[in-house]
């Protein structure tokens, strides 16, 4: 029996639930009727105590309790799946939060079970009773002022954990219907059953998850949102706040947990793309997944076919793409497009479609969309463009006669290729790797960083395409700004056609403001 929940405990214990809630992921997934009867809910479960443990296990075996406990919060929250995923991690914070600063005594734990209750209960916008968090308050409520040590707190907290698990049938009418407890209350009781077993060595190694009353076959779905859409978010908790009331109007089963500064967001949705691009107004999302949920209707169809999208920044480069064969998208420079806008292109480009951002931000709203279209039954890839360059030489090479995923590697290899350079004659005073650059000084930047500063625009543009150059390079294109000086590009390839009369030079109106000259060299 031990005394204390020290470091080594908390890993066996992660370790065994994890493990036993990947034995009793099918009984549990059998049970979920609630909020969706998606048959997830074991399976999400399980990837989420799974996630703690593999952070835990990348830790040094001397870690102490505090960081102990905080990398299992942690590993708990980026890797929580689901509705209850998501609600057992900010359980697990609450716990964290107190044994992560205290000795792991059974006072401590008692404690931790209360502050887990509240923080679960206080993440979730709009809370049902027969849930996981009806469980969590009736344990809290039974260890919250009893005395004992650490075995005895375990004891009862797992003891009443099954007690209330029995009793989410009666308080939940879709549970009722269906004769069965609620799904994710029954992976909490795996959990505090195995820290049970931990403290006093009595696991017996079957998980005895309570039956249905009757067979649940195909439930009817209950009618609700079509979409579940989950996303990381690097925010502030005031943004987060006024993202909570956004969300709530725009869906149910919202719960956002986490803390200093790193979110994770869960939320039961018919417009997904709203909420992705509210997370995109308050922070930055990112680990997106968007889910059909079960008895939704696709209304959205693909035109048949294979098809590319392209964004891009300004009309004459939209028309080159066009002419190319994509569906274009514009966004204003220094800014990203619309994600409906995105959405909206690849629905139309085809039910294959390869998505060319040409942007670092606007890959970031490629890959959202393209997790809403996959759910509408879209394949799509969203290649790794960051310049219009790459983009135009993944495109000069896609071949809608080959399968889809062999196009995809050619387009990717095309664009992996490409070098991509430009130059901007700076407004304003910066620090590069390149030096300060002042304004009016010309600074070249290859491969996204700075690397030629100079005073004239010709000497700055020569010396990129110089080192941009090597041996083994075929094709230079060129992409003239809407306000690049007359002769720039011709002085560009007359260098090239005295110095490497073996190259290929393209020249395009690209039209692009801000930059004289995007440069690609393959």
């Amino acid at each position: 029996m031990l005394q204390v929940l020290d470091p080594p405990a908390v890993r066996r214990w992660s370790r065994l639930a994890a493990e036993t809630l990947g034995r009793a992921r099918e009984e549990i997934d059998a049970l979920n009727v609630f909020p969706v009867p998606d048959g997830d809910t074991g399976t999400n479960l399980h990837l989420t105590m799974l996630a703690a443990t593999e952070a835990l296990d990348a830790l040094p075996g001397d870690a102490d309790a505090a960081t102990t406990w905080r990398e299992l919060a942690r590993g708990a929250l980026l890797g929580a799946r689901g509705n209850s995923g998501v609600i057992a991690s900010q359980a697990l914070r609450g716990l964290a939060e107190v044994l992560g600063t205290g000795e792991g005594h059974g006072a401590d734990l008692r404690r931790g079970l209360v502050r887990a209750a509240e923080l679960a209960r206080g993440a979730v916008e709009r809370p049902v009773e027969g849930t996981l968090l009806s469980v969590l308050a009736a344990v809290a409520s039974a260890v919250g002022d009893m005395a004992g040590d650490l075995g005895e707190v375990v004891r009862r907290a797992a003891r009443e954990a099954r007690d209330a698990l029995l009793r989410t049938t009666a308080q939940l009418d879709v549970l009722a219907r269906n004769g069965v407890v609620d799904a994710g209350a029954a992976g909490l009781v795996i959990i505090l059953e195995s820290l049970a077993a931990v403290v006093t060595d009595s696991y017996t190694g079957r998980p005895d998850i309570p039956a249905p009353a009757r067979k649940v076959v195909a439930p009817e779905p209950e009618q609700g949102p079509s979409y579940e859409v989950m996303y990381l978010l690097d925010s502030d908790a005031a943004a987060v706040e006024t993202l909570r009331a956004e969300l709530d109007a725009l869906g149910d089963s919202l719960v956002v947990v986490g803390g200093e500064g790193l979110w994770n967001v869960h939320v039961h949705v018919d417009d997904a793309g709203a909420a992705i691009e509210a997370g995109m107004r308050y922070g930055r999302p990112y680990r997106i997944k968007v889910t059909y949920l079960v008895g939704a209707d696709r209304t959205h169809r693909a035109a048949g076919g294979r098809g590319v999208v392209a964004v891009a920044a300004g009309p004459a480069l939209g028309a080159l793409f066009e002419r190319s064969g994509a569906v274009v998208v514009h966004r204003d420079p220094g800014s990203s497009p619309p994600l409906a806008a995105v959405l909206a292109a690849v629905r139309e480009a085809g039910t294959e479609v390869v998505v060319l951002p040409n942007d670092s931000g606007a890959r970031e709203v490629a890959a959202a969309a393209a997790e809403i279209a996959r759910e509408e039954g879209i394949a799509v890839s969203v290649l790794p463009t960051r310049a219009s360059v790459q983009g135009l030489s993944a495109l000069a090479v896609h071949d809608p006669l080959r399968r889809f995923d062999d196009d995809v590697v050619a387009m990717t290899e095309a664009a992996a290729h490409t070098r991509y350079g430009h130059v901007w004659v700076a407004d304003r005073e910066v620090m590069t790797s390149a030096g300060l650059v002042e304004p009016g000084k010309v600074l070249g930047v290859i491969d996204g960083d700075a690397a030629v500063a100079g005073t004239d625009l010709t000497d700055v543009v020569l010396r990129v395409v110089d080192r941009m150059m090597s041996s083994s390079s075929e094709l230079v294109t060129l992409l003239q700004g809407e306000r690049a000086p007359g002769g720039l590009a011709q002085a560009v390839q007359d260098r090239l056609a005295e110095v490497r009369p073996d190259v290929e030079v393209v020249r395009y109106e690209g039209g692009q403001g801000g930059y004289p000259l995007l440069i690609g060299v393959e």
